[in-house]
């Protein structure tokens, strides 16, 4: 028998009469269904938004939407009224599109409205490019948009994102109040903010000294700063005021120290609380004062002789105030007001005597 006999005598199956079970659990391979029409279609649009992103659009209504002065008659074109019926949005929608193509045609990216037609392709600016000329919001043409827009362009920020913002304030307390970074970032703007608006100024006023918690913060930060100016005082100016008013200049090392205190308070972050080290380096300060003039004898004698004139001054202004006028009603007298007067009068007696006392008795009673 020969080789060919024993093919053609011998039963084959072939791959389409062949059965075989796949094995359990296991579904039969198949290939890959025809590519969509339809997802063809939505993966070449988003290559080109990729690339080109509003501009794509932008193009849409620049070939489409017939420029201001034309009438229907000159140009196969629709107005922007029409175009966005036919797009099932609001012809301000189509109208920001279109002022941005404007803009970038003004500067020469694109071709004007008039040399384009329906249909017509261009190459088209990066995407990029396009939020420097485009403005998603119809609030950017009012006075208030145009300040937020140029307060976004001053910043470094796209004015898109300001003026999103500034449209929705819920959504800006909402972040104020979730995240500490936008707190700090609201904060310092409104502290930029206030130097320039009396009105905000005296409303967060009203809030703080309304609100216990702040009132209080706000008493201890004055008492800190307070304190941290009573030390820098020291270090720039090299004068010390002692307990009992006088201004002195303040000795080296004094004035050193306070310059190494301040030194140490500029190097706190802005986050970090001055409070215990403004407390520190004053009450540094105050005992140096004090020790200063202690140990100058002369300074010394003057500082009790300042605060005896002070003393003396304040006493007298007390006194002159009193009035006499009643004296001679019976409802006005009380035997404890004569002998108050009567001590006072012997106080002020033993008082004359020590001082004429020191007088005679010389420099060496001081």
């Amino acid at each position: 028998m020969t080789l060919a006999t024993d093919l053609s005598e011998t039963s084959v199956e072939t791959p389409a009469e062949m059965s075989v079970e796949p094995p359990a659990g296991t579904l039969p391979a198949t290939g890959p269904a025809p590519l969509s029409d339809l997802v063809a279609r939505d993966a070449r649009e988003f290559g080109v938004y990729a690339r080109t992103g509003g501009w794509a659009f932008g193009l849409m209504v620049a070939r489409s939407v017939r420029p201001g002065g034309q009438s229907a008659d000159e140009t196969p074109k629709v107005s922007a009224k029409e175009f966005a019926e036919l797009a099932g949005c609001s012809p301000e929608r189509v109208m920001r599109y279109y002022k941005a193509w404007d803009r970038a045609a003004d500067d020469g990216l694109v071709p004007h409205f008039e040399e384009l037609a329906p249909g017509q392709e261009v190459e088209l600016p990066d995407a990029e490019v396009w939020l420097t000329y485009y403005v998603s919001r119809s609030s950017a043409a009012s006075e208030r948009g145009t300040a937020i827009a140029e307060a976004a362009e001053a910043e470094g920020i796209r004015p898109t994102k300001a003026l999103e913002v500034a449209e929705n304030p819920t959504a800006l307390r909402a972040a104020i109040l979730a995240d500490p970074s936008t707190a700090r970032a609201a904060r310092a703007a409104l502290l930029d903010r206030i130097k320039e608006d009396p009105d905000l100024q005296t409303e967060l006023a009203r809030d703080v000294v309304r609100t216990d918690d702040l009132k209080k913060a706000v008493a201890s930060e004055s008492r800190s700063a307070d304190r941290i100016g009573y030390v820098r005082q020291i270090a720039e100016s090299g004068l010390i005021k002692t307990p009992a008013g006088q201004t002195v200049d303040a000795p080296v090392e004094l004035r050193q120290e306070a310059e190494r205190h301040l030194s140490l308070l500029d190097e706190l972050d802005d986050d970090e609380d001055s409070g215990e080290w403004a407390s520190e380096a004053y009450d540094t300060m105050k005992s140096l004062v004090v020790e200063t003039v202690e140990a100058d004898p002369e300074l010394r004698v003057q500082e009790r002789r300042t605060k005896f004139y002070s003393s003396l001054q304040r006493a007298t202004r007390v006194f002159e105030e009193l009035t006499f006028d009643d004296v001679d009603t019976q409802e006005f007298y009380e035997d404890d007001m004569v002998q108050q007067l009567e001590e006072l009068q012997q106080a002020i007696g033993t008082c004359i005597a020590a001082l004429r006392g020191a007088r005679g008795a010389g420099p060496e009673a001081g």
